[in-house]
């Protein structure tokens, strides 16, 4: 490898990006909405699940179910009805994502010791919703009921338990979000411009006057690579800063450790860039795979739903896919505080990614002299 022609070519693609009117702004700018924006928007807390209640009981003790739901911070009574009809109605307007029956005589079955059944119905339309609405409403019966055996010197058999959530203690989706967004970003950008902007040579013609010269497959490809190397650490850096001074959000373990995955990840995606745009004749080509692998990569890598909920099928072809292991790391490193030698697998992982695909992007180029 000639590391002067290595020099000229990379002068001369840092000229190309200063010359291109979004490039620039897109390393900047994209960051920023994204960490500004997404943490607020996708999300999956459930709040203000709409309760419609059937009070067939009327005591102090039901109205005080219903006051405890309706205050709630995730729970919202929406209406209290004489019959089930009147409340299903609410569930097919929209209007409620629940339905809590209380039983007649329930006060009466309860205070002799009986163990009343009351009803719980929600809407499967949206089965998260559903779910932890669902979940919400029987906690807080529970908890009012229990506050209730208290006041009443009623001995109880149930016996507390304490619960701590490790890492991520009030569970707030934004915390476990922050380091899987800093991957989005590196798979998009990382991804994208390489292959646009080599296929973008391809249709003006310019590629031709580089394949006449004595410039080796090797310089050539690292001329593409580098660039968005550095892309890549402008990008996290944004990200960590971000994470820190608007969500207080710091990696508990080594930086970094955060920056050599992402190095390594960058290489990873830069190289798949260079080579779909190797196998590509337009940019359409070119967006159309990428955002092929995009998908894949978003939907199996274990970004938003996690892969220990996947077939064993589909858990198994995760291990070919290289943003599996860069999540793996972020949220290690920032949630756990977890260093290179406890994710050693990881690393070695994407070093190999890396390699690989590098090889792959330079066997790849067809260069005609």
């Amino acid at each position: 490898m000639d590391r002067r022609i290595l020099k000229i070519l990379l002068k001369k693609e840092v000229a190309l990006m200063k010359r291109n009117a979004i490039i620039p702004r897109l390393i900047v700018v994209m960051p920023i909405l994204v960490m500004l924006i997404i943490p607020f928007v996708t999300t999956l807390d459930v709040k203000n699940v709409g309760v419609a209640v059937v009070d067939n009981d009327h005591t102090q003790l039901s109205r005080r179910i219903i006051a405890d739901m309706d205050a709630s911070e995730h729970l919202s009574v929406v209406g209290c009805h004489f019959s089930y009809d009147e409340a299903l109605r609410q569930i097919e307007e929209g209007d409620a994502d629940a339905i809590v029956t209380i039983p007649e005589d329930y006060l009466n079955d309860l205070t002799n010791g009986n163990k009343p059944e009351m009803d719980l119905k929600a809407n499967g339309v949206n089965a998260t919703k559903g779910m932890l609405g669902a979940q919400y409403a029987t906690m807080s019966i529970a908890n009012t009921i229990l506050r209730w055996q208290e006041e009443q010197g009623v001995s109880l058999s149930q016996h507390d338990v304490s619960t701590i959530n490790l890492y991520n203690r009030h569970l707030d989706f934004r915390i476990y979000m922050i380091p899987a967004l800093i991957v989005v970003l590196l798979i998009i950008i990382c991804g994208f411009l390489p292959a646009l902007n080599l296929v973008s040579e391809k249709e003006s013609g310019t590629i031709e006057a580089m394949n006449v010269t004595p410039v080796g497959r090797l310089e050539f490809v690292l001329s593409k690579l580098i660039p968005y190397w550095v892309v890549g650490i402008i990008v996290v850096t944004v990200g960590i800063l971000i994470g820190w001074l608007v969500y207080g959000l710091v990696p508990e373990g080594s930086v970094l450790d955060v920056y050599l995955a992402a190095i390594l990840f960058s290489l990873v995606m830069s190289s798949l860039g260079v080579f779909i745009a190797n196998m590509s004749a337009t940019i359409l080509q070119s967006i159309f795979t990428m955002f092929a692998f995009i998908i894949v990569f978003q939907l199996m890598s274990g970004l938003f739903t996690p892969i220990a909920s996947m077939p064993q099928w589909a858990q198994c072809i995760t291990y070919a896919i290289p943003p599996r292991y860069f999540i793996e790391i972020m949220r290690s490193v920032y949630l756990k505080g977890a260093s290179i030698s406890d994710l050693w697998g990881q690393y070695a992982a994407l070093a190999g990614f890396a390699l690989l695909l590098c090889l792959v992007a330079a066997k790849t180029y067809r260069k005609r002299v």
